[in-house]
């Protein structure tokens, strides 16, 4: 049973009994990230995700660490473009204490300077990580390039210049303006009663937070899609090659018949990207195709990570596969075969307490509702041949924007 609570500041509680488990899991979802920031402040999101966890007025950095170990439980964070989440998977019976940890990180860390300090090297330790990491480094040239200077071109990770130049003043700014009461869900999920959940939840949480900063909110515009061609050259093994094209928002009816388009074409082991580049020739060990879905706007992309001597050749067949499915569409035993590996897909995942929470807080926090698995399941079954064509047709039938990382001079990746 699902339950949805709005408390009297604005903090919305959104949840879902399992009596079938002994687990329950336990998420604070913030609606800020990388989209929020300036160029400025770029990656702020993501350092205080880091700083919540460097200790509070009663609990140093270890013992934090220690009341989650203590309780067998598991506790993480992480930082999109468009929201923060906390989380917390524990046994039933440690519901209060991990739910009062993370209240504490959340209004009591003391963001000690010594902390910041060591924390910057941590993340800009990551950063670096991320430059010897191709196959993600290509990601966020993609999304600088076709988002051009808009804060969905941002980085996650931000730069370490502004990592370097971070203060408890940028911080606790930051607080104030994006960890407002009306910017956070706490999505809960497992063997805890609804009433005992809610009256823990709005003690720790129903009160006044601190007064916003005096900074307007700014209103989210949508990216225009630059069709550009980034490169990066780099000493490495591999080419790393990403290609897009504008894709649907959250929300977006056409998602469903996506999410199908998508599993056929090179998001499973049957795809056609995957048969026919590495089962078939041997091109590529890794290939696939994804689709990311923001507020207001969507991307869908094509990943290769190949040898110089293939990479044109994986391009073509890229190219002509697409063009083969955007005049076409999918065949009907691609389509229903789809429907059952999705259906199968999403119905295994939500057998964890930890799935459930993230999928009730992600659509709290993205569609203000809760999308229940029936209408999911529903919504799948209904979408039709012709809507995966008319997809088809407006997402693979137009010009993509190309990234590409790795030994790339001479080589060309456009489509001809």
């Amino acid at each position: 049973m699902t339950y949805r609570v709005q408390l009297s500041n604005g903090v919305r509680i959104i949840g879902e009994e399992i009596s079938s488990v002994r687990s329950v899991s336990i998420g604070i979802w913030v609606a800020t990230g990388s989209r929020h920031e300036t160029v400025r402040n770029n990656g702020i999101s993501h350092f205080i995700e880091h700083m919540l966890f460097k200790g509070t007025d009663s609990l140093s950095a270890r013992e934090l660490a220690q009341v989650f170990d203590s309780l067998g439980g598991q506790v993480n964070a992480f930082t999109s473009k468009e929201y923060t989440c906390y989380y917390a998977k524990v046994l039933d019976e440690h519901f209060g204490t991990a739910l009062g940890t993370l209240g504490d990180m959340l209004f009591h860390s003391q963001f000690a300077p010594e902390e910041i300090e060591k924390e910057k090297k941590v993340v800009i330790e990551e950063i670096r990580m991320y430059e010897d990491t191709p196959d993600e480094l290509v990601m966020d040239i993609l999304s600088e390039g076709i988002y051009s200077n808009h804060p969905l071109g941002y980085t996650v990770l931000g730069k370490e210049e502004n990592l370097r130049s971070f203060t408890r003043a940028d911080i606790e700014q930051y607080l104030q303006q994006r960890y407002t009461p009306g910017n956070i869900v706490i999505a809960v999920a497992g063997n805890i009663p609804q009433e005992k959940a809610v009256a823990q939840i709005e003690k720790l949480f129903g009160h006044s937070f601190p007064a916003a900063a005096a900074q307007e909110e700014r209103r989210l515009k949508a990216p225009d899609f630059s069709r550009v061609v980034s490169l990066r050259e780099k000493d490495i093994e591999q080419v790393h090659i990403c290609l897009a094209s504008p894709g649907y928002p959250v929300g977006d009816k056409r998602l469903y018949a996506m999410i199908l388009l998508n599993n056929a074409l090179g998001n499973a082991p049957s795809s056609r990207l995957f048969q026919e580049i590495r089962e078939e020739r041997g091109l590529a060990y890794s290939v696939f195709s994804f689709h990311s879905a923001y507020q207001d706007c969507g991307m869908f992309g094509v990943y290769a990570g190949t040898s110089p001597e293939y990479a044109e050749d994986v391009m073509k067949l890229t190219y002509d596969i697409c063009d083969d499915v955007a005049g076409h569409g999918l065949t009907d035993d691609e389509l229903e075969k789809g429907k059952e590996q999705v259906k199968g897909s999403l119905v295994l995942s939500l057998e964890s307490t930890s799935s459930r929470m993230s999928r009730l807080g992600k659509n709290e926090l993205l569609l203000q509702r809760d999308v229940t698995l029936d209408e999911t399941l529903a919504e799948i079954n209904a979408v039709t041949a012709q809507d995966v064509s008319r997809v088809a047709a407006e997402i693979l039938g137009q010009q993509f924007a190309v990234a590409a990382v790795g030994p790339i001079s001479g080589l060309t990746l456009q489509r001809r």
